[in-house]
């Protein structure tokens, strides 16, 4: 088979890993791809977001699989334009990956169906946003609606701190039309466990637990990021809270899409907070994680094509899907300065010393390959990998893959794999 995976980063490098071990692939693609992903798979030329362009390559090549990967493309209708041509896609059609673009509608639909959430206010104006938070208990979690690159949610201990999310989202547009509308919810307290699941719109099958660090310093300090690191499995999540979870969550949010005519095909990721009183949803995304991904699919026994074609046939009830019972940890070598303002560019070395180890993997997130050569291109560099026994094993694996590795300016945490 052939098959084009859409996307660029880590997560994309993850699958792309994953999908070359089937012995069904007989060509992979990936669009635009980057460097690590090109020596595994032919990089196309196209952005994510180049509809035309996908469905256009993929008739031309004849390709039997498209991968939409990003939320970004699955937002504004890639899957269903693909499907329209003719071409079978993995991932959830526009009116489904909702669920992630909108906020407000993920809400609205866990209150509806009754799913258990943190209360909520939704606002479409600032005034009245501020004026909620001048009295509101604290502290509160401003969100801004639509998709920020996993950023656009701010945690706010003080009025003066609320205010001033508001003012950059609604008024200063930080995250852009994102941020017309605003989520304004209490804040829970609670591990967090991030919980991804493949689902057909009938069958829904939880893959192992992760937890990630989103923060950009150590002991969870710093600005929010795209994720500065993630493990797996979460030392917390017991199987009485997987239980749980598909009774009170998982379940009822495929059949809360269905009842609303938008029945999810894909992977739902449900971002858990696991509080005194249960577990609460803290948010849905349409798609795999970043960086869950690069703990995930290492851990995955299961041919990820055969799954990704039992969900695209709505027959996922027909595979058993087995993991590995080892450990996985990813630390994220990020650009210094991430996730603000940082410098591209600079040469990536020693990836020749963590190369050909099974249980180490290195997937690429912003690099470029010029010649011979690997060079830093954008905030989220690396995701170093490391499988292990246990936790503890993996973690050590990882650090010392990382410590072999150099480019200017290279910044990751320290405390990957501990809370």
């Amino acid at each position: 088979m052939k098959v084009l995976v859409v996307g660029g980063g880590g997560r994309e490098h993850a699958l792309v890993w994953k999908l070359a071990q089937s012995p069904d692939v007989t060509k992979l693609y990936c669009a635009p791809g980057n460097g690590g992903i090109g020596e595994i798979a032919e990089l196309v030329p196209l952005g994510a977001m180049d509809v035309d362009g996908i469905v256009n390559f993929s008739k031309a090549h004849q390709i039997d699989l498209v991968v939409v990967a990003p939320d970004d493309p699955l937002a504004i209708g890639m899957v269903d334009a693909l499907e329209t041509a003719g071409i079978k896609a993995f991932g959830p059609r526009k009116n489904a990956a909702v669920i992630e673009a909108s906020k407000v509608f993920a809400k609205e639909l866990m209150k509806k169906y009754r799913i258990p959430t943190a209360d909520y206010r939704v606002f479409d104006n600032s005034r009245d946003a501020m004026e909620y938070v001048s009295q509101a208990e604290l502290p509160l979690v401003v969100k801004a609606d639509g998709l920020a690159l996993g950023k656009g949610v701010l945690i706010c201990h003080t009025r003066d701190e609320a205010i001033q999310a508001i003012r950059s989202i609604m008024e200063d547009k930080k995250f852009g039309s994102a941020g017309q509308r605003i989520v304004v919810e209490e804040f829970l307290t609670g591990p967090e466990v991030s919980v991804l699941a493949f689902t057909d719109g009938r069958t829904i099958k939880p893959m192992v637990s992760v937890q990630d660090h989103k923060r950009a310093f150590d002991q969870d300090k710093g600005p929010n990021t795209g994720g500065m690191g993630t493990f797996s499995p979460s030392r917390v999540y017991t199987e009485d809270i997987a239980r749980e979870c598909m009774e009170t969550i998982f379940r009822p949010t495929v059949e809360a899409m269905n009842q609303e005519g938008r029945t999810f095909k894909g992977v739902l990721y449900f971002g858990l907070m696991l509080t005194e009183k249960g577990p609460r949803v803290l948010e849905y995304n349409a798609r795999f994680g970043d960086p869950e991904s690069q703990v995930v699919m290492p851990r995955l026994k299961t041919d990820l094509l055969k799954i990704m074609q039992a969900v695209v046939n709505e027959e996922l009830d027909r595979i058993d899907i087995e993991w590995h019972e080892d450990a996985a940890v990813c630390v994220v070598m990020a650009s210094g300065g991430y996730p603000e303002a940082y410098e591209k560019g600079f040469e990536i070395t020693g990836l020749d010393q963590v190369a050909n180890q099974s249980d180490i993997m290195v997937f690429h997130a912003g690099t470029k390959k010029e010649g011979e050569k690997f060079l830093t291109n954008g905030g989220r560099v690396l995701g170093v990998t490391a499988r292990g026994s246990d936790l503890e094993e993996a973690r050590r694996k990882a650090y010392d893959a990382v410590s072999r590795i150099h480019f200017k300016n290279a910044h990751y945490r320290r405390d990957i794999g501990i809370k």
